[in-house]
């Protein structure tokens, strides 16, 4: 039984002033614990304040909510692997719905940049996820499966050890709806399979988290569901006093 996972994607929130006096709570409030990883995802510009913030707390980790493939180049707004990693980060998120859905993001630009967090010392979560339309034509498991593979295409079995995997149906972010616990663990089981086709045994050990639309009132029940070990939290993770609920579940 591994340590949940508990990470908070503050998304476009939180610019250095608002993460500074969120942590200030958050950290006064919430002690270190060494039987759940916490993970924050902040916008880039607030990246060096939340390394500063928790430089003394190694029990969590800091991340990133996107990277370019490319280490280097005249790409104007983004921000690289090694840049990240340079900042501070340890966990990069890949493939975030709304990177897909909103930017345009396709599954080979996924692999690329799975394969460039990996190249930068960067654990990738790979976010996958249907949409309404495709849940309701029966193709819920084709999309997961296509998005994983494609995801961790460019990098080989034995660098998937170290990777996170997220499973966002695209219905339930931010829409209020949440996937029940059964449907996690049906969806999260599928997903298992897939990782020990791919590296055997190993893939008890790869993290896959529920996100979209968890709430302090259903972290629980997710929780316990099988196959999932842990949260990525969206809009519930920008109140402090509600994320230290749900880091405490």
């Amino acid at each position: 039984m591994q340590r949940p996972v508990f990470a908070a994607n503050w998304k476009m929130h939180n610019g250095p002033s608002d993460a500074r006096a969120f942590l200030r709570s958050f950290l006064t409030h919430n002690a270190r614990r060494t039987d759940r990883q916490v993970i924050f995802f902040p916008p880039a510009i607030s990246v060096t304040t939340v390394r500063e913030m928790i430089r003394e707390r190694t029990d969590i980790l800091l991340g990133v909510q996107n990277i370019h493939w490319e280490d280097k180049g005249a790409f104007t707004g983004e921000l690289s692997a090694g840049m990240a990693r340079d900042a501070g980060a340890t966990v990069a998120l890949v493939g975030h719905s709304e990177r897909r859905h909103v930017f345009g993001e396709r599954d080979e630009e996924t692999g690329k940049k799975v394969k460039a967090a990996v190249r930068a010392g960067l654990s990738p979560m790979l976010c996958v996820g249907e949409t309404l339309a495709e849940r309701e034509q029966g193709r819920t498991e084709e999309v997961v499966l296509r998005q994983l593979r494609a995801g961790t295409a460019e990098i080989e079995p034995s660098q998937m050890v170290g990777m996170l995997v997220a499973y966002e149906p695209v219905w339930a972010i931010g829409t209020g709806k949440t996937a029940t616990p059964g449907d996690a663990s049906v969806i999260h089981a599928v997903i298992r399979a897939e990782l020990a086709g791919m590296v055997g045994e190993r893939a008890k050990g790869i993290p896959i988290c529920y996100g979209g639309s968890v709430n302090r009132g259903t972290a629980a029940s997710l929780l316990e569901a099988g196959d999932v070990d842990g949260l990525l939290v969206g809009g519930a993770s920008l109140d402090s006093e509600g994320w230290s609920s749900i880091v405490r579940t």
